[in-house]
């Protein structure tokens, strides 16, 4: 393999899946996983640390949390600084089986936990910029950073630290796996909790009661059908239509008692320009007109907007160039772009791997489009003052 395919190997070697999904739930870095491994991006990010300064990159490890830390290398322009690059790919993955962190190569493939979803862009964008300084060939007035983000899986910690440090750059390309396109706009996430109130009575004379279940029965309904149909109805030239989907219900206690709570958690995947608030609003004026009500409340603990960031901005123009690609792209997951663009940072999202692949028991990438997402970004960088 090459250069680059033998660090992903080491980087899939060495878990660092997200402690959201330990049993303790969102806990330290130290958190012990079944098979003797540490929950947590530490290991990873202490790894390529080394890799990085071996490059002769500026290295230094940002705290975020209890022993989690993003990774973040520079290389300096040979003059001042004009302008600044940060390819930020993220460091964690969801959790696997003990055999999934055993890189495997077949049929010009590598099989291994985080191969795509992101091991893979970090080994391309580490790679890329190694091979710029090991060539002496940096830009002459063009910082590029690279910054291994922890925590994208579950609440974007890392992006967020990131941004709240007052970070800036002048481009962001955000490692996902976007099959070596460049990808300018991406749905949001928002996640409702609705309520539904009853009366609870004897389950033999139910006529005495107000049954929530069956109350909430006619608001998946409605969300799933007329709300569904109405957001067909506004299409995003990238991105199609929002969605939406009830994912969990849960409601009484046992057959016997008529129910007099019920709740559910909703899916619903935003296009550039919707907010909570107006989600909100439209949902409670769509139960209204069925003569329902239910409490509504947000389920996540941080925003997770939509990206929609301008194809025609100079630097976004040039990266097409190198890409060879001369139409903007959507995709349809959330990611840490948004995040980085909240904050003032134009993001686009780029990498080896299909999304496909990603999160399953046999997820793999390409070594000939890895080492192609390395060339791609190496041309690019090359091409800045």
């Amino acid at each position: 393999m090459t250069r680059t395919g033998n660090l992903l190997g080491e980087l899939i070697a060495l878990a660092s899946v997200n402690p959201a999904f330990s049993p303790a739930g969102g806990t330290s870095g130290r958190t012990a996983r079944p098979d003797g491994s540490d929950y947590g991006e530490k290991n990873v990010a202490e790894f390529l640390a080394g890799v990085a300064a071996s490059a002769g990159l500026d290295v230094e490890l940002q705290t975020v949390l209890p022993g989690r830390a993003n990774l973040i290398a520079r290389l300096q322009p040979k003059n001042k600084i004009k302008q600044t690059i940060l390819l930020a790919p993220h460091l964690d993955t969801v959790d696997a089986e003990r055999k999934q962190f055993t890189p495997q190569r077949k049929n010009g493939r590598l099989y291994g936990r985080g191969a795509c979803d992101t091991k893979g862009s970090v080994a391309a964008m580490l790679s890329a910029l190694g091979e710029l300084a090991a060539a002496k060939s940096r830009p002459q007035e063009t910082e590029i950073v690279f910054a291994g983000l922890i925590d994208e899986e579950n609440e974007q910690a890392g992006s967020r630290a990131l941004a709240a440090s007052g970070f800036k750059a002048d481009l962001a390309i955000v490692g996902e796996p976007t099959r070596l396109q460049v990808v300018t706009a991406h749905k949001g996430s928002l996640w409702l909790r609705l309520e539904t109130r009853g009366r609870a009575a004897h389950g033999a004379t139910p006529q005495l009661g107000k049954n929530a279940v069956h109350a909430m029965a006619r608001v998946v309904d409605i969300l799933e059908t007329d709300y569904a149909a109405q957001l067909r109805k506004r299409k995003h030239p990238l991105l199609g239509t929002g969605t939406v989907n009830v994912g969990k219900i849960s409601g009484g206690r046992q057959p016997n008692i008529v129910p007099d709570h019920c709740e559910i958690l909703v899916d619903r995947r935003t296009l550039p320009g919707e907010t909570e608030a107006g989600v909100r609003r439209e949902i409670s004026a769509r139960l209204k007109a069925g003569k329902l009500t239910a409490r509504i409340s947000s389920d996540k603990a941080v925003p997770c907007a939509a990206l929609e960031t301008d194809c025609q901005l100079p630097l976004v123009r040039k990266f097409f160039h190198s890409a060879g690609q001369t139409r903007p792209v959507g995709v349809q997951y959330f990611c840490d772009a948004a995040v980085l663009s909240a904050a003032g940072i134009p993001s686009v999202v780029f990498g080896p791997g299909n999304i496909a692949q990603a999160h399953t028991a046999d997820e793999w990438i390409s070594l000939t489009e890895l080492e192609r997402a390395k060339d791609l970004l190496v041309r690019f960088l090359n091409s800045l003052p």
